[in-house]
């Protein structure tokens, strides 16, 4: 027999070449494993929009591209951003962070002044062998929308925020806003105008420019420009961000008569005095009237300043389009994970209140839309609370890979369950703030309340004020219910306590 010839020897080196095999056939497994597909991710961010979508319910919103999207994919119905205003909530969500945790609340604040080995969500991608890439307005560092070059495989593609194509909308030169969004001086500049609607093309305009480019590099990729490497690619529109530029055809969709006009123009009944404002930001552009001027806008210009955004985001909804539709030209929609996210809310006039910067409902509630090819079904809805902070957890789950270590901290909790089971619970309330007449106002929302905790940082719990509004009864807040209803303010006070005293305040640089 064979078995009685083998020697000793013989036996050891069978054993070893056996070993050798076995171990062969796992390292090719574990091989395969690893180089499998990962997902690519289009990541497409939208300044100042809030739900006023068709597929969140706005009858008048025109927004065919988004509406479509939606129903590719799940529709979080109860996403709120961290903080109301642009430079803030873009590092909650690249960083992860919320702004209490990292003491970063404004403009003039660089991240990486406090947090240099930060690893923000596309540097983690990049750091895993992806590609990433980014044009638009992505990042607001600075008011001049300053970059981070760490998170890019390439430079970024970056273009105008404020822009005006009708010389008659600039009449006086340069101004303020041009000034402040490209890092300029602005003392002593004029005030451009808040909306025009030129005959020009859609690429007349930044969003214009950047879908085109968007679409060529989606063709390139498909192409396979990078062999194999899968891609983070981020494209950042700036409509409907004031001034509501849009090309006349956009404007053209909609009728005076039929848009949506505030109904309840008062602050809230027992709200600090400090947690209202009126018109900080739009006051800059004419012709609304300075601040300091409190009667409430005539009916004409609140009306073009709704016209102004709903035609910014149909405009806006059309660029979206065509980078949706060069995705799935070029046959790389089946193994790309889309978002689609607004940086945080919108008021028109509600409650009295213009454009963004308190702790209300319509500041803080954001459209967020997620495709997750082989996890979320098509035409899924949620009523999970979901943040921004949520959105770099999730998207690392998506592509396979562990929740990093990082530098800065890391708040959000992954959104996956919720994509496969959209009944899934994983968590009962979302959590915002805004800094507000020298006091930090810290939110939480529920599925029916929301508290704002109102005291300066690092002073007792005894010092502060607090309002709590019941949605059962308003979609907007009209009446401050805490001081009527000590019971369930006893038990959202417990919710908040769970969260860390807030970071004060980073130093401003820029």
């Amino acid at each position: 027999m064979i078995r009685k010839n083998l020697k000793k020897s013989d036996l050891n080196t069978l054993v070893a070449l056996l070993f050798i095999a076995v171990f062969a056939l796992s390292g090719c497994a574990i091989d395969k494993k690893a180089n499998d597909k990962r997902p690519n991710i289009l990541f497409i961010l939208i300044d100042d929009l809030k739900p006023a979508l068709g597929t969140y319910g706005d009858s008048i919103a025109i927004t065919p591209s988004m509406d479509g999207l939606a129903a590719k994919g799940m529709r979080f119905d109860m996403a709120y951003a961290n903080q109301a205003v642009c430079a803030p909530s873009r590092f909650n969500l690249m960083l992860g962070s919320r702004s209490s945790s990292s003491g970063i609340y404004g403009f003039g604040q660089n991240f990486r002044d406090f947090y240099p080995e930060a690893t923000t969500l596309p540097q983690f991608f990049k750091e895993q062998g992806y590609h990433t890439e980014s044009m638009g307005k992505v990042f607001h560092i600075g008011h001049g929308t300053y970059n981070d070059e760490g998170s890019w495989s390439v430079p970024h593609h970056k273009d105008l925020v404020i822009e005006y194509v009708d010389p008659a909308s600039k009449e006086e030169g340069f101004t303020r806003e041009e000034a402040l969004f490209s890092n300029q001086s602005a003392k002593g500049l004029p005030r451009g105008v808040a909306w025009e609607s030129p005959e020009v093309a859609d690429d007349a305009y930044a969003d214009g420019r950047t879908a085109a480019r968007a679409a060529k590099r989606l063709k390139e990729l498909s192409e396979n420009k990078q062999g194999d490497q899968p891609f983070f690619l981020a494209v950042g529109f700036a409509r409907p961000h004031l001034p509501f530029s849009v090309p006349q055809k956009y404007w053209d969709l909609y009728q005076t008569e039929n848009l949506p006009m505030p109904t309840y123009e008062k602050a809230p009944e027992g709200a600090p005095p400090y947690a209202v404002k009126r018109d900080t930001e739009i006051d800059q552009y004419k012709p609304v009237r300075p601040s300091s001027e409190q009667d409430p806008f005539p009916l004409e210009l609140k009306q073009k300043l709704i016209h102004g955004y709903y035609a910014g985001v149909s405009y806006v909804d059309a660029q979206i389009g065509k980078v949706l539709q060069a995705l799935e030209e070029s046959g790389l929609d089946e193994n790309t994970i889309v978002v689609l996210w607004g940086d945080h809310g919108y008021h028109l006039g509600e409650m009295g209140i213009w454009t963004k910067h308190v702790n209300y409902e319509l500041a803080n509630k954001i459209p967020l839309l997620v495709i997750a090819p082989g996890v979320s079904q098509p035409g899924t809805v949620t009523s999970q609370l979901a943040e921004t902070v949520d959105i770099y957890p999730t998207l690392v789950e998506l592509a396979g890979f562990s929740q990093p270590s990082v530098e800065q901290p890391f708040d959000g909790t992954s959104l996956v369950p919720v994509l496969r089971n959209p009944k899934a619970k994983i968590s009962d309330h979302a959590y915002h703030c805004f800094p507000r007449g020298g006091r930090l106002g810290r939110a939480i929302r529920t599925d029916r309340y929301r508290l704002v905790e109102w005291k300066k940082i690092g002073e007792p719990i005894e010092s502060a004020e607090y309002e709590l509004y019941d949605y059962q009864d308003s979609a907007v807040e009209i009446k401050n219910i805490a001081a009527d209803n000590p019971s369930v303010l006893a038990e959202m006070k417990e919710i908040l306590a769970s969260h860390p005293e807030a970071v004060p305040s980073r130093p401003a640089n820029n």
